[in-house]
Parts: C-alpha cells; sequence; structure tokens
C-alpha cells in the first residue's frame, strides 16, 4: 500500500468519525484549499527574501501546520471525486514538459504560451 493510499485511508477515517461527508462536498472542499493556501501566503506577506528566510526558520512549525491543512483537504478532494493524485500530477507533468520544452523555459519564468 503506498504512502497516498495510507493518508487518504486515514483522512477518510478521521472526516467519517465525525460524520463530516455532508460538509465536504466539492466547492466546499475547494474552498477550505483556498482558505488554507491564503492562511500560508499570510507568512509571507510584506516580507523580504531575507525577512522570509529567517521567518521560516523562526515559525517552520506553523508554516508546516498550514502546507498539512492544504495536503489533507487536496487529498480528500481528489479520493471523493475518484481522481488519483498521484496519476493526475503524472498527466500533468507531462503535459508541462510539452508546453515548457527544456530549450525554451530552461531558467526564464516567462508562460507557455510567450515562449
Amino acid at each position: 500500500m503506498s504512502e497516498v493510499t495510507k493518508i487518504t485511508e486515514k483522512i477518510v477515517k478521521f472526516r467519517d468519525e465525525r460524520d463530516w461527508m455532508q460538509f465536504h462536498d466539492p466547492k466546499n472542499m475547494a474552498v477550505s484549499i483556498i482558505l488554507e493556501a491564503s492562511e500560508l501566503l499570510e507568512h509571507f506577506q510584506w516580507k523580504t527574501k531575507e525577512e522570509v528566510e529567517k521567518y521560516v526558520m523562526q515559525n517552520n512549525a506553523e508554516i508546516k501546520d498550514e502546507i498539512a491543512d492544504i495536503a489533507l483537504y487536496l487529498f480528500e478532494l481528489a479520493d471523493n471525486l475518484g481522481i488519483s493524485l498521484v496519476g493526475a500530477m503524472e498527466e500533468k507533468l507531462k503535459k508541462n514538459e510539452m508546453k515548457y520544452p527544456i530549450e525554451k523555459a530552461k531558467g526564464r519564468h516567462t508562460k507557455y504560451n510567450k515562449l
């Protein structure tokens, strides 16, 4: 059993023991992912690169919790929709390889349609 499968089963068990599936429709899960991502972003708002480096060292536990919250909702949403998260990521990487060929994209942050 893969680590993704194991953690997804733990997430589902946690949710089901609390009878929360009724609240975990796709819209609410997507909203929750954005809210948690916003909480992660708040840690970096208005900070310079140097300030961020120091802040991350001092606030690593809080940042880790926000990243975990995002992942928990994302894994559950994928499971609820019957989407293999690893499969979807592999497919997206293949698409990105086509959109961002090394010879055009290496060292550049330009969007694919401007390369």
